[in-house]
């Protein structure tokens, strides 16, 4: 199986299954000098692990990371950082009626075609609980682009047919870590857990978006042509489970408007250079133009619902999959810090190919 490492110089290979002994991962490339903050790692696992609200599953895991190497006294070494992430909530009994059964919408029968062989426990490698790697060495990441004012901020703009119409711009950011939807809108984030949780009571799921917005990046990330900026953090959102569409900049509402409104007017303010809109989204020619990078991710209904629906075996025999286990209703509060971490570790591979580091 191949397709577990991420990024070019700053790299993140991780391994596990959800419902094996642990999770975790190797993170190559970091430079040497950065004193980590293990709080602030334990701070956004906290924000992706389950059981942390009444809508989402409510799957008991305490997602501590043990860093193993690569860290001493504090400060990255410049060495290989491999870290683990123990599974102690495991219910595998759970899924023991689905050995043979292929679920509506999930990677059970590509899985079983491509290898002859596949981990029916919650999903195996196909399960979310993977991300929690990739906040780990986003949090990492994360603490890499702040030497060089460079901040991330995602929030949920979207839980099915209801949309923030705010632009992030009109929206205060900061507040949305405090409720448990993730959205910057106290009046809007009560009725969307209502909404939730009325799916839930349904035996049902919900999609939704989320928006993040990039500050402070420097003029000059990204090259042409395949490694464009934009091109790998479409790649890095479309890797996350669940997400089914990725938008930057006026994404698809750009394709309505006329170049004499969407083009980004440059002009100089205090021998800065920069532009009255940024239609753009900060990226022009697949290369960061110093403007607010900003993009959406719109992720699917979660496939597993707690409703009775119809498929086969792997036999071919027509079988009914009853919905039953712990499942989110709707996963996009949770993935707010996964796409968080994906930002960060395409922003500093970037970053890192770009000039030679030292902190």
């Amino acid at each position: 199986m191949g397709g577990n490492t991420f990024g070019n110089t700053f790299r993140l290979t991780t391994y596990g299954e959800s419902h094996g002994s642990s999770i975790g991962g190797i993170i190559d490339g970091c430079p040497a000098g950065l004193h980590v903050d293990m709080e602030e790692i334990q701070f956004n696992l906290d924000r992706r692990k389950p059981g942390q609200s009444a809508i989402v599953t409510q799957r008991k895991e305490e997602d501590k990371v043990e860093f193993l190497s690569g860290i001493f006294d504090g400060l990255t070494t410049g060495a290989p950082i491999a870290f683990q992430i123990k599974n102690e909530n495991q219910k595998p009994k759970d899924y023991s009626e689905l050995k043979d059964q292929f679920r509506p919408s999930h990677a059970d029968y590509t899985y079983h075609e491509k290898y002859g062989v596949r981990d029916y426990r919650g999903g195996g490698r196909s399960s979310a609980r993977e991300t929690a790697s990739r906040v780990v060495a986003g949090a990492i990441a994360k603490q890499v682009l702040l030497k060089y004012g460079i901040h991330i901020t995602a929030y949920v703009s979207a839980v099915g047919p209801h949309k923030l119409s705010k632009s992030y711009l009109e929206l205060n950011l900061a507040i949305a870590e405090q409720n448990e939807v993730r959205i910057p809108d106290k009046a809007f984030a009560k009725s969307m857990i209502d909404y939730i949780k009325s799916i839930r009571k349904a035996g049902d799921s919900i999609g939704g978006a989320i928006t993040c917005v990039a500050k402070g990046v420097p003029v000059g990330l990204g090259d042409p042509v395949f490694d464009k900026l934009h091109a790998d953090l479409g790649k890095a959102m479309l890797s996350i489970n669940a997400v089914k569409g990725f938008e930057y900049g006026s994404g698809f509402s750009g394709t309505s408007m006329k170049g004499s409104e969407h083009n980004d007017t440059i002009k100089l303010i205090d021998d800065k250079i920069s532009t009255d809109s940024n239609w753009s989204g900060g990226i022009q020619g697949g290369i960061s133009n110093g403007e607010d990078i900003y993009f959406n991710v719109g992720f699917k209904p979660v496939a597993t619902i707690m409703q009775d629906q119809n498929s086969i075996d792997t036999e071919g025999n027509e079988v009914t999959v009853v919905g039953k286990g712990r499942h989110d209703p709707c996963v996009v509060p949770r993935a707010v810090p996964i796409v968080e971490a994906m930002t960060a570790l395409v922003l500093v591979d970037h970053l890192l190919r770009n000039r030679t580091m030292k902190l």
